[in-house]
C-alpha cells in the first residue's frame, strides 16, 4: 500500500470590506505508510559523534555516547546504507573508512561498532565541518532518504558562525538531522539553527545515560520515514504576498524565508521526510483589498512530491462581507496556533533577559508564558516552566523569578520551547 497524504484548510475566509490579510491553517495527514517503512535501501543514516576532549569529563560521557552509537547502529535495518563521523576540530570518517557509506548487515554492524568503542576524545568543534563530510557521504547515497544524527557536548569553537552558517545555506535541505546536546555546556541557539536548516529535532539529553534510548528512538523514526523531499507549493493569486509559513505542529518551525521559486505566483518550501504522522502549518498571505460581496482564491497549498507529482491540495479563500458576525468570528486552529508561537518566542526572549539580568523584562515575558501555556492546556511546557519561575497564578501570569535555576532545566526550557500542543479539529 502506498503512502497518501491528505491536505485539509481550517480558517474563518470571511473578511470585513477592505480587509487583506488572511490567515489558514493547513494540517497534512500521511497515512497507509506500511510498517517497516520503505525498502531498506531507500534510507542512509550517518552517525556524528563529538569527540572533542570536552567528552573525556566525565568520563561517562564518552562512554554513553559510545553505546548510543552503537545502539543506533543495532536499530538500523539490515540493507540500509550507513556510516559513523568522528567530530573534533576535523571531521574523519571512522566507519568505513572511506568517503561512502556501508550497508547494514550482520558482520557490518559488528565491524562498526567496534570501531565505536574504540574512539577517543582529543580535539577541538568544528560542527560545520561535520556536517559537510555527512552531506559528502550522503550525496552519494541514490535513495530519497537521508538522515543524520548529530551529538555534541559543546560550542562551536574552532570555526565562525559565519563559517557554519554558509555550511547550512550549501546543504540545507539535503539531507535531515537531528541534533542533540549532552550536559550542558553547549549553546541551545546553536543546536537550533542546525536543526531548522536542516528541518530535525533539537534536545537535550543531561544525563548521558538517557543517551542510547534517545538513539534508538531517532534512529527507529528515520527507518519508518516513506517519502522524503517532499515540499509545500504554494500559489497565490496576482497582487498578493506571502506574509509567513509556518510549520505550527509538532514544533514551530519558520519555513518563510527558505521559499523556492517554482513559477509564475508559486514557491515550493521543503517539509522533508514524512511517514505515518500529521503536522499542521499557518499560513499568512496579503491579497489585495476588496468589497462587500467579492470572493477570491487567496492561496491554493499543495504537497508535492520531488519529481512533481501532487500528494494532496487545499484551497485558502477570502470573502469580503458586511456581516460582523460572520468577519469576527475567531477560528479556532489559527487562535491556537498563533498563541504557541507566541509562546515559543516569549519564552526565548524571557530567557535571554534573565540571562542579561533583565528582571523586569524577564518576568513579564515569562509571566506571559505562564499564561499562554495554561489557556492553551500545554501542560508540558507548563511543567518545564515552573522550574524556572514560581507561579502565584497561571490565568493571569503572575510569576517570580526563581533565584536559583538549574543549567538543565533552564536548557530543557528553552530547547522544548518551540513543541507545542496540538488543538482538535473543527471546533
Amino acid at each position: 500500500m502506498a503512502a497518501e497524504f491528505a491536505v485539509e484548510v481550517f480558517q474563518n475566509e470571511y473578511l470585513t470590506d477592505g480587509a487583506r490579510e488572511v490567515d489558514a491553517i493547513v494540517t497534512v495527514a500521511a497515512s497507509g505508510i506500511p510498517a517497516g517503512g520503505v525498502a531498506a535501501e531507500d534510507v542512509a543514516q550517518v552517525l556524528v559523534v563529538d569527540c572533542s576532549g570536552s567528552m573525556r569529563y566525565p568520563p561517562t560521557k564518552l562512554a554513553a555516547a559510545k553505546h548510543a552509537t552503537t545502539t543506533a547502529i543495532d536499530a538500523l535495518r539490515d540493507g540500509v546504507s550507513f556510516a559513523v563521523v568522528e567530530g573534533t576540530e576535523s571531521a574523519r570518517m571512522i566507519y568505513p573508512t572511506h568517503r561512502g557509506l556501508a550497508v547494514a548487515s550482520p558482520r557490518t554492524k559488528i565491524e562498526a561498532k567496534r570501531v565505536v568503542r574504540d574512539l577517543v576524545a582529543d580535539g577541538g568543534t568544528a560542527m560545520g565541518r561535520w556536517l559537510a563530510l555527512a552531506d559528502q557521504v550522503l550525496a552519494r547515497h541514490q535513495g530519497p532518504l537521508k538522515h543524520a544524527i548529530l551529538l555534541t557536548d559543546g560550542q562551536n569553537q574552532h570555526e565562525t558562525p559565519a563559517q557554519l552558517s554558509r555550511t547550512l545555506a550549501s546543504i540545507g535541505g539535503r539531507f535531515t538531522c537531528d541534533c542533540r546536546g549532552v550536559g550542558t555546556d553547549w549553546q541551545v541557539g546553536e543546536l537550533r539553527k542546525i536543526a531548522e536548516a536542516m528541518l530535525g529535532t533539537v534536545d537535550i539529553v543531561a544525563d548521558p545515560l538517557g543517551l542510547a534510548e534517545d538513539f534508538r528512538a531517532m534512529t527507529a523514526t528515520a527507518m519508518g520515514k516513506a517519502v522524503g523531499g517532499v515540499s509545500l507549493r504554494l500559489w497565490t493569486p496576482e497582487g498578493a504576498s506571502v506574509r509567513f509559513l509556518k510549520q505550527v505542529s509538532p514544533t514551530v518551525l519558520d519555513l518563510t524565508g527558505r521559499r523556492a521559486e517554482a513559477g509564475p505566483r508559486t514557491g515550493d518550501y521543503p517539509t522533508g521526510a514524512w511517514g505515518e504522522e500529521s503536522r499542521d502549518y499557518h499560513l499568512c498571505v496579503r491579497v489585495r483589498p476588496a468589497g462587500v460581496g467579492d470572493r477570491m482564491l487567496a492561496g491554493r497549498v499543495s504537497l508535492v512530491a520531488p519529481g512533481g507529482g501532487v500528494l494532496g491540495q487545499g484551497r485558502v479563500l477570502a470573502v469580503w462581507t458586511a456581516d460582523e458576525e460572520l468577519s469576527t468570528r475567531i477560528n479556532r486552529e489559527v487562535a491556537h496556533y498563533t498563541g504557541q508561537a507566541e509562546l515559543a518566542e516569549v519564552i526565548q526572549d524571557g530567557l535571554e533577559a534573565r540571562k542579561a539580568g533583565d528582571v523586569e523584562t524577564a518576568t513579564a515575558k515569562l509571566g506571559r508564558a505562564v499564561a499562554l501555556a495554561a489557556s492553551s492546556g500545554n501542560t508540558g511546557t507548563a511543567e518545564l516552566l515552573a522550574k524556572v519561575v514560581e507561579v502565584d497564578d497561571p490565568v493571569t501570569g503572575t510569576v517570580r523569578l526563581r533565584p536559583q535555576v538549574a543549567d538543565a532545566d533552564e536548557m530543557t526550557l528553552d530547547t522544548r520551547s518551540t513543541v507545542t500542543k496540538r488543538v482538535g479539529k473543527g471546533g
